[in-house]
């Protein structure tokens, strides 16, 4: 499957993604009206059309008018969502229980961060792997040695730029939280290629790859520049929104001709492998996974005699999140961070599949696969729209819900009795794709309340959106958390363990996840990863977020930023870009802590401006 295909891929997933997160559509028979001749200020918040009050004045009025505010107000009305969350700080609480309020919403979306980034590292990965193993990216090593740099760059970038994207397509999709993305995608842009870099230096001083970091700058700076002249025009065409993507799939063209071109230098003798650079493993090389459910310990669990489990057990086994050998060894914090998820995972497990190429049954649970029939579809429908499409009631009579729990429990008792515990069907690869939907679904949802609450917040403290999207999106996103050493996509197929930098296996923006791997020795991979990954989240987010928004009518939309934050956000990070392009070279690629403090500081620089222009500290003087 090509890079194109991909793409085409991750435009139907986001277009899924917009329709969930999208609020006006009453019934399921009444078309999108997207109404993209709207202006979307990124410095401020925009106003409704007809309404000149903007939703942050709440506060300048008397406590007692607050809750008649926020619900005359049509600015006040948020898109998409199950919580109504301006009216419940405003209208459920007290005034003087908002501080109460504000640090529940602040948990609230601590833990939404938490919630995507459980469901994109255990369910949206893994089924992206399983689909990409079933549609025979690689099988053999002749076609591992092209498309392994293919995989990186498409289907895992995909896979761990997945919140990043969703978090932007769901704040074009509003004009009123543009700015969101626009500093989601900034702010993170200059926190990775400052903090996450210039840590990855302190902990483990290496030398840099030079080809890849070279081509991965560049492009990320054509990226940066492209994105600059369409807020300087203040407005993207269709032919610029398919300029982003069309860069995307040429810098996978190039990444895949780079590593041909590399790997046949190898074979000559011409270019031999450098230090810190990590060797992928062939077919022939890697170990074949156990299969089993050991966690940890491996085969000293491994039954002695086998034996049929029933499927109460089997139903009962797959659904525990918890490892209690695994407990047991892991310190306390890792603990108190498990009981957070464990709820989350629950959750996921009862409605997402998983199919596991990396074991020998590919997860192959029939109980609980069964009951997925039924509830994965059940909540595709329950969070489309925020429920609008599930509640229609067909001929006024019956439920679409209704409908889908039927037809779904029928399959469920089919597939049932047709299968058997101890071997796969033929069809499970299907349980592949109705996982990537459902983990797709809970994404959207996911980040459709965190666009949600984060604009709540700005309302609250009279924040732009551009401020909350460089710091709490930003951060949010690109901090991750997951506490794996490695990027969790990584296919059987392709045996991406530790994967060489040059073919920039997995992509990754986690700044948790790059700082290990370089205190492990890898630091070459993980500063590869810190401008490789972060391509794919501009280029697709920006480019897919503003093309979904587009109609047959409307081919362009306006972006006007009218705050200086805007310009800031964008010079400081093409200022970073163009920093460790010209110093990493005069360096000659050897990389030590003055380069990773220089880093920092720049960042700690960057957001003392940012905050200072927020609050009107500096600002431009009007004539």
């Amino acid at each position: 499957m090509g890079a194109a295909g991909v793409l085409s891929l991750a435009g139907v997933l986001s277009l899924a993604g917009v329709l969930a997160g999208d609020s006006r559509v009453q019934t399921a028979g009444t078309p999108l009206p997207l109404d993209l001749g709207r202006t979307v200020p990124l410095g401020e918040d925009a106003l409704s059309p007809g309404q000149g009050l903007d939703c942050r004045e709440v506060r300048k009025h008397n406590s007692s008018e607050w809750c008649h505010f926020i619900q005359s107000n049509p600015d006040c009305q948020l898109e998409g969502g199950f919580l109504h969350y301006l009216e419940g700080v405003f209208c459920v609480f007290p005034p003087r229980l908002l501080p109460l309020a504000v640090t529940l919403y602040a948990l609230w979306l601590l833990y939404l961060f938490i919630i995507l980034g459980v469901t994109a590292e255990k369910f949206f990965c893994p089924n992206l792997s399983a689909i990409s193993t079933n549609l025979k990216l690689s099988h053999n090593v002749a076609v591992f040695s092209l498309m392994s740099p293919l995989h990186g760059v498409t289907f895992l970038a995909f896979g761990n730029g997945a919140p990043d994207v969703f978090s932007a397509v769901v704040a074009f999709s509003d004009p009123r939280t543009a700015g969101l993305a626009i500093g989601a995608v900034f702010g993170a842009g200059v926190f990775v290629t400052t903090v996450v870099a210039g840590g990855i230096a302190l902990v483990k001083p290496f030398t840099a790859a030079s080809r890849p970091f070279l081509r991965d700058v560049i492009f990320y700076m054509l990226a940066v520049f492209l994105t600059f002249m369409v807020l300087y025009f203040g407005r993207i065409t269709l032919g610029e929104a398919l300029g982003y993507l069309g860069l995307y799939v040429f810098y996978v063209f190039t990444v895949v001709l780079c590593t041909w071109i590399h790997r046949r230098q190898r074979r000559e003798g011409l270019a031999p492998a450098g230090p810190w650079e990590p060797e992928m493993l062939t077919d022939a090389e890697e170990p074949e996974p156990s299969g089993t459910n050991s966690g940890d310990y491996g085969e000293e669990y491994r039954p002695l005699l086998p034996s049929q489990e029933t499927s109460l057990r089997i139903f009962t086994t797959a659904l525990s999140p918890l490892d209690y050998r695994k407990w047991r060894r892991k310190p306390w914090y890792w603990r108190v961070f498990k009981v957070l998820k464990v709820p989350v995972e629950l959750v996921l497990l009862l409605t997402v599949p998983v199919v596991d190429p990396d074991k020998d049954d590919l997860n192959w649970k029939r109980p609980l696969n069964c009951l997925h029939i039924l509830t994965s579809p059940l909540l595709c429908i329950l969070t489309l729209k925020s429920g609008t499409y599930g509640l229609y009631q067909i001929q006024g009579v019956f439920p679409v819900w209704g409908l889908i729990t039927l037809v779904g429990s029928i399959l469920a008792i089919i597939t049932f009795i047709t299968t058997s515990n101890e071997e796969p069907p033929k069809y499970h690869c299907v349980f592949a794709f109705l996982g990537f939907l459902a983990s797709a679904m809970w994404i959207n949802a996911a980040a459709t309340e965190l666009v949600n609450i984060l604009r709540t917040l700005g309302i609250i403290f009279q924040l732009s959106n551009t401020v909350l999207g460089l710091t709490l999106l930003a951060w949010g996103n690109s901090i991750g958390g997951k506490g794996s050493a490695v990027p969790q996509c990584h296919p059987r197929g392709t045996h991406l363990l530790l994967a060489s930098p040059k073919v920039s296996p997995s992509p990754s923006a986690d700044t948790f996840s790059d700082l290990t791997m370089a205190r492990q020795g890898y630091p070459r991979m993980a500063f590869s990863a810190c401008f490789g990954g972060i391509i794919f989240n501009i280029l697709v987010g920006v480019g897919l977020g503003c093309l979904l928004q587009m109609t047959s009518s409307q081919l362009v939309v306006k972006l006007e930023p009218d705050s200086l934050l805007v310009w800031i956000l964008a010079g400081a990070l093409g200022l970073s870009l163009v920093f460790s392009f010209v110093s990493v070279p005069a360096q000659c690629f050897q990389l030590g802590k003055a380069y990773g403090a220089c880093l920092i500081l720049y960042y700690l620089a960057f957001l003392c401006v940012a905050l200072l222009t927020e609050f009107r500290v500096i600002h431009l003087s009007t004539m």
